[in-house]
């Protein structure tokens, strides 16, 4: 990897992170393009600059989060069911899932397909909790539990979240803000438990790579936080579901 392929990644993360496309599988996807090999540094790349765009979050979001108790109480409780699940299957999702294109593939075309018919089947539906601080911690713990289905590469990490919340009751805004807010101790436990178990290995150059990328996701995941914010307002994500379907059958038949 060099540095012009470190920045594109780096926009293409902070642009897709908070989307319910998947950040991961375009990354994965944008390095097969650019001929960059799947190696150990390239998905601990993928993995630890997430915590760029992450930062974006903190900057818009941590008075709301330290200065609010219930918000910050209901965000530890949805963190555990990831935590847990996270640390159990790390191995196996860097070993034989990450990086694989096939999986990728798979994983926006299903869901693709899943956003479009559970739009349509919620269709008409009114939400039951209109405040960050009404999510109960019962629907914390479960949207945790949703979150955790996006160790697979290619699912969406915010698709996941949203979806669980919309299907608890939650309204689009709110549970597009604690998706959000939730993306913090998600993406500083994979960070740190990557960090760990690989930075030792890392050369100078590659923590220059990984600098770059951190910052390009930072600066462009700010500009995709308020486009969603104010997307949700008046759309649904049906969109994204048939996005996901056209850039899996491009890559399935064309690239």
């Amino acid at each position: 990897m060099h540095i012009l392929q470190s920045i594109i990644l780096g926009i293409v993360e902070g642009v897709t992170e908070f989307l319910p496309i998947s950040s991961t599988g375009h990354m994965v996807l944008a390095g097969h393009v650019l001929g960059i090999t799947e190696d150990d540094f390239v998905k601990s790349f993928e993995i630890i600059i997430q915590l760029g765009a992450i930062l974006a979050v903190v900057l818009l979001y941590w008075k709301k989060i330290l200065l609010n108790s219930k918000i910050f109480l209901r965000l530890c409780m949805a963190f555990v069911p990831t935590a847990v699940i996270g640390l159990v299957f790390y191995k196996m999702v860097k070993t034989y899932l990450l990086g694989n294109v096939l999986v990728v593939l798979w994983s926006l075309l299903l869901g693709g397909i899943f956003l479009i018919a559970f739009e349509w089947k919620r269709k008409g539906k009114t939400a039951t909790t209109h405040e960050l601080e009404h999510i109960s911690y019962k629907q914390a713990f479960i949207i945790g539990i949703f979150q955790s289905i996006a160790i697979i590469p290619g699912v969406s990490r915010s698709a996941a979240t949203i979806v669980g919340g919309l299907f608890l009751g939650i309204s689009r805004e709110v549970i597009v803000e604690f998706s959000f807010m939730l993306a913090i101790p998600t993406m500083i436990a994979a960070t740190g438990l990557d960090l760990i178990k690989s930075g030792h290995s890392f050369s100078g150059n590659q923590y220059e790579l990984l600098s770059i990328g951190f910052v390009t996701a930072f600066i462009s995941a700010v500009f995709a936080i308020k486009f969603l914010l104010n997307y949700v307002k008046k759309h649904t994500f049906t969109s994204f579901g048939i996005y996901r379907i056209c850039l899996a059958l491009i890559f399935f038949f064309v690239v």
